[in-house]
């Protein structure tokens, strides 16, 4: 991680992990899941002295996208996500964010397909589409770093809730085996909650 300099804050109800990822060559910075107080992750960014480039969500829940709309605005950059989770961010039912209380749909101004890799803030990145969570769910790994950011696919000796809408506990099992389990063993894992892993302890020690 020799260019990436990697910040986050646990924000919300449930405390989602919301990274920043700053690329140390170009100053560029990305927004991974914005969950809460734009107000916060705008002041981590001023002190990392970073100039966003994208918004990049792993999923559409509520706890990850609260701030997107705001940040996005603030710093008029792009929202980027699977094209396979436009359903879910277009639904206040299957976001969830009716079932916290303030029901509202998001858009995303780029949206990825599977397999697909990128370049934003000067980093390569690879867009790995990762059903189970939601039927859109992505994660986005950076191969020269070595980092993945899984979203709430794969936690620590643990995996994502496969009960909410458009989830499968099947799609999730092969989601992480033949897509996440094949990366490199020294991978960093950053997920939506909890504790940083590794590929090769949860191939190792992940009970799922």
């Amino acid at each position: 991680m020799e260019n990436l300099q990697l910040e986050s804050l646990v924000l919300g109800m449930v405390s989602t992990n919301s990274y920043l990822a700053k690329n140390k060559v170009t100053g560029e910075l990305l927004i991974i899941d914005p969950a809460d107080q734009p107000e916060r992750l705008a002041q981590k960014i001023s002190a990392m002295d970073g100039t966003p480039a994208a918004i990049l969500l792993t999923h559409g829940h509520f706890d990850h996208i609260g701030a997107a709309a705001a940040l996005k605005e603030k710093y008029g950059i792009p929202i980027c996500a699977l094209k396979e989770e436009e359903e879910v961010l277009s639904d206040a039912q299957k976001n969830l964010t009716a079932w916290s209380g303030n029901g509202y749909t998001l858009a995303a101004d780029r949206y990825f397909r599977d397999g697909e890799t990128i370049t934003l803030a000067g980093f390569l990145i690879q867009v790995l589409h990762t059903p189970g969570h939601t039927i859109g769910s992505a994660c986005y790994y950076l191969p020269k770093e070595r980092v993945l950011f899984s979203g709430d696919t794969l936690f620590r000796c643990s995996v994502g809730r496969t009960d909410f809408p458009t989830g499968s506990m099947g799609a999730i099992h092969r989601s992480i085996h033949e897509k996440l389990f094949v990366l490199p063993d020294e991978t960093e894992v950053f997920p939506g909650h909890d504790a940083a892993t590794t590929i090769q302890y949860e191939k190792q020690f992940n009970p799922y």
